[in-house]
């Protein structure tokens, strides 16, 4: 600014209780500095206003009292940002559908294998053991990316390294049928190749969040991007069988595929890394979130990011960060083991055909993904209701592996293909509790290094998913039973739950001396 700049602000009589100012109305005038970098209505200033009158009359000031004279209405229309509404129709919003999308592609491109494996298994004359490795082989690239994704995400923003992600991915995705064709090798290299480039997708996903999110909305963003992950498996699961019935092996492959390269150029042109860099969100948003969110993390109109190598000795030194990655290897575990082997055992254990096992295996998606946004909306009212975020996220986590672990134990005593597809149901359903719980987790314990930390849990979560799979078919081949490695998933199901309730927080730790 050129010159100084007037701020006014108008209080009514009822906020002060100094003898000599009862009654009155009072006008301060505020000279802001000539190098002052923001404008008079800027949220700074308004934080200026607020220390300034809290020290000359001995009462706080409460922000739906402040008004600038210049924008008096447009400030005044922030507090009506929370209501459902403006919540639904919120460019946040819009950005957490785009990214629910790009989970749905990701979690769609990866379970396209989980049908295809059948006829390519009989074609090839794989026994389930090899089945598995051939299943596995996405998880060896999954293993490669999270804690190097995570680390970029945090230096470089959402929005450009999962628009990268999503164009390798469906690249591998589209070139995954000519590779079967071509070699057993080339084959393995797409699989790999594929899970390298969605090792990005939820370290981006909890990046963008933690940005464009207050804390008090934050699990209900959750659940909406990760209803897109679980609807994504639902669609896969029931379109890929009838693609292939009319297009060959090739037809959901190629869909998918070039779906992903259709979704990276609306990303691209329709979004932003961060609520201060978007050229459509409206100032009353901005400053709702900025209001509500961590003031102190924006400086100079940036989300602070991590800057050079994280500290993962300090982040590996403390036992929330042990709780989360406990967490994650088994919500990875069961996850896994449930979208690779579900289509098979209900072929092998009811001898229902190949595009009804897909059928009973997809309904349990579809209902996670309504019960994950139920479980953010309750999650985030909790928090409303003066509950702490650590009984908060240690409820919805335990609902989220004690409910699963009882329900895949029902499944075993299942008579039928239609009660088993129920108890399937029912533990996927509440399996969706986690991300309420652990996945939230991360942006609180550690908001500067979030992606880094996502990246190191899903790290230890893509070995155990790795170990989970192969070991499903080699388990098989050797018990002859696919119910006992159920009970054994059930088993680690409990056992990860006690570990959480021990040791999470929802607390921030401090991990260096920057926080």
């Amino acid at each position: 600014m050129n010159s100084p700049a007037t701020l006014r602000y108008l209080s009514p009589s009822s906020s002060f209780r100094k003898p000599n100012s009862f009654g009155k109305q009072l006008v301060f005038n505020i000279k802001l500095p000539s190098n002052c970098k923001y404008p008079p209505n800027h949220n700074c200033c308004f934080k200026l206003i607020t220390a300034y009158t809290f020290f000359r009359t001995e009462v706080p000031v409460r922000s739906n009292r402040i008004r600038a004279s210049s924008n008096d209405s447009q400030f005044q229309s922030v507090q009506r940002q929370g209501s459902f509404v403006e919540f639904i129709t919120s460019e946040r919003v819009k950005v957490v559908a785009m990214i629910a999308l790009s989970l749905a592609l990701c979690n769609a491109d990866r379970v396209v294998m989980s049908v295809a494996i059948v006829p390519l298994s009989l074609s090839h004359g794989w026994r389930q053991s090899f089945a598995g490795v051939v299943q596995s082989s996405f998880l060896w690239g999954y293993l490669i990316s999270p804690i190097a994704g995570g680390t970029l995400v945090d230096y470089y923003g959402g929005k450009l390294v999962m628009a990268w992600g999503v164009a390798l991915w469906s690249m591998a995705t589209l070139l995954t049928p000519w590779a079967a064709e071509a070699s057993l090798w080339a084959l393995l290299a797409m699989r790999m190749l594929l899970g390298i480039a969605e090792g990005v997708a939820l370290p981006c996903m909890n990046n963008m969040i933690a940005r464009w999110f207050p804390p008090t909305e934050r699990s209900r963003a959750v659940g909406l991007a990760m209803a897109g992950f679980q609807l994504g498996s639902a669609i896969g699961l029931t379109f890929s069988p009838i693609l292939m019935s009319q297009g060959g092996l090739f037809g959901p492959f190629v869909i998918f595929g070039l779906s992903g390269f259709l979704w990276v150029l609306v990303w691209v042109s329709a979004t932003s890394s961060t609520p201060e860099h978007s050229r459509q969100i409206s100032i009353h948003e901005l400053r709702y979130i900025q209001n509500k969110g961590q003031i102190h993390a924006i400086v100079e109109g940036k989300s602070k990011t991590s800057k050079g190598i994280p500290p993962f000795r300090r982040l590996l030194s403390k036992l929330p960060t042990w709780s989360i990655i406990v967490a994650n290897a088994m919500h990875s575990w069961g996850f896994f083991v449930i979208l690779s082997w579900m289509p098979i055992y209900f072929k092998t254990i009811y001898h229902v055909d190949l595009r009804k096992a897909a059928w009973f295996s997809a309904v349990p998606w579809s209902m996670m993904a309504l019960t994950g946004y139920f479980a953010g909306v309750l999650s985030d009212l909790m928090i409303q209701r003066g509950i702490s975020v650590t009984l908060t996220r240690k409820v919805m986590q335990s609902v989220g592996f004690f409910g699963p672990g009882c329900a895949l134990i029902g499944l075993t005593t299942a008579p039928s293909p239609s009660i088993a597809s129920a108890w399937l149901t029912l533990a996927v359903g509440l399996k969706a509790f986690s991300h309420c719980g652990f996945l939230v987790n991360l942006q609180e314990i550690a908001p500067h290094y979030s992606g880094v930390l996502h990246g190191i849990s899903n790290t230890a979560g893509t070995l155990a998913a790795i170990i989970g799979t192969v070991g499903a078919g080699f388990f098989v081949e050797l018990v002859g039973s696919f119910k006992g490695f159920l009970v054994l998933t059930s088993v680690l199901y409990f056992a990860a739950a006690v570990f959480w309730n021990v040791f999470s927080t929802g607390e921030t730790v401090k991990f260096d001396d920057s926080i």
